[in-house]
């Protein structure tokens, strides 16, 4: 019988980076959903050679105005590359919305819930629009 952290797997950390032993840092449980769905955030369409379509292309959204369009856009690419490439969790929400006095700046949040365990979580994803943010 499979258990839930069996099901989640463990995996080099996100982003790869050398522990205090001299290893690499690993993940697993939650925290490896997290960092996939990070990855999966970060890397943007066509820029793995063997999978192009991997990835979110939410890059291709700097310099696009702050609009409702564009925050619509950019959810909905976010929705669709974690129904493609996640399939540990059931999307439960998207959010895109402006920064109260940052003309640039959108936070993305997502609420998931890991298929195995029916844990219900969420996370922030920080993004700017336009030239000129911090």
């Amino acid at each position: 019988m499979m258990s839930g952290r069996d099901f989640i797997g463990k995996g080099w950390k996100f982003p790869i980076k050398v522990n205090t032993r001299g290893g690499l840092s690993w993940s697993e449980g939650p925290a490896r959903i997290q960092d996939a769905i990070w990855l999966i955030i970060a890397t943007g369409l066509s820029e793995r050679v063997m999978r192009p379509r991997f990835g979110a292309g939410v890059h291709d959204f700097v310099f696009q105005p702050n609009s409702p369009l564009t925050r619509t856009a950019l959810a909905e690419a976010i929705k669709h590359a974690l129904v493609e490439w996640e399939p540990r969790i059931d999307l439960e929400a998207v959010r895109v919305d402006p920064v109260p006095d940052e003309a640039s700046q959108v936070l993305v949040t997502i609420e998931y819930r890991v298929r195995t365990t029916n844990e219900l979580f969420n996370m922030v994803y920080p993004f700017y629009l336009e030239e000129g943010g911090r």
